[in-house]
């Protein structure tokens, strides 16, 4: 490629009928600042353009780099969606069987509960069972026991009157059987107030 150096330099021979040389020569300085000025132009372009180019090549490479990072970044928020997927069905899944277990121990606890308030009222009622027996076994055993104290004095007391009246005659018996009634009737006296006692 021709330098404005080598317009500038270049020579021509003269030939007979050939052109003005102070023309050619005013035309060739001309040519030469127009060429210079192009040639500067198009150094300082092909510099931006390898600039441009330096440039572009950094972000192909940053775009590059970018994408290679994209790839990652997107396997690695997969990666941890899986992974926490996983986490979260493994963690509904254990509280699922936990609360499967506390249902089932609940449960469980309520037969058990249930059984020994069963058991607990059958041992009340036969409890209460008993102690009714007992009682009225008792009460029986007391009137028995009363009822021959009642029946003993009674008799005891007719015999007595009965002796009396044989040996003091009609009149003293009639008398004695006076007071024997009024003993009769302390002594049943005194066997109420037991029986109240009792009762």
């Amino acid at each position: 490629m021709l330098t404005p150096l080598d317009i500038q330099n270049k020579e021509f021979k003269s030939s007979f009928r050939g052109y003005k040389e102070s023309e050619v020569d005013s035309f060739l300085d001309e040519i030469v600042i127009d060429y210079e000025k192009l040639y500067k132009e198009n150094i300082e372009l092909k510099d931006k353009i390898t600039a441009l180019n330096d440039h572009l090549k950094q972000y192909n490479n940053l775009e590059e780099t970018l994408k290679n990072t994209l790839v990652v970044a997107q396997g690695t928020a997969e990666e941890v969606t899986n992974t926490a997927k996983q986490k979260a069905d493994l963690i509904i899944m254990e509280s699922e069987e936990k609360s499967k277990r506390i249902i089932s121990d609940a449960n469980d606890e309520v037969l058990k509960i249930q059984k020994e308030y069963e058991s607990l009222r059958k041992e009340i009622y036969v409890f209460k069972t008993r102690f009714k027996s007992l009682i009225e076994a008792q009460l029986s055993t007391l009137d028995d026991y009363y009822s021959e104290i009642e029946s003993a004095v009674i008799n005891d007391a007719k015999e007595k009157s009965k002796d009396e009246a044989d040996k003091e005659g009609i009149d003293n018996a009639h008398s004695s059987n006076n007071i024997r009634m009024k003993d009769l009737d302390k002594e049943e006296n005194d066997i109420d107030k037991l029986d109240d006692m009792g009762a």
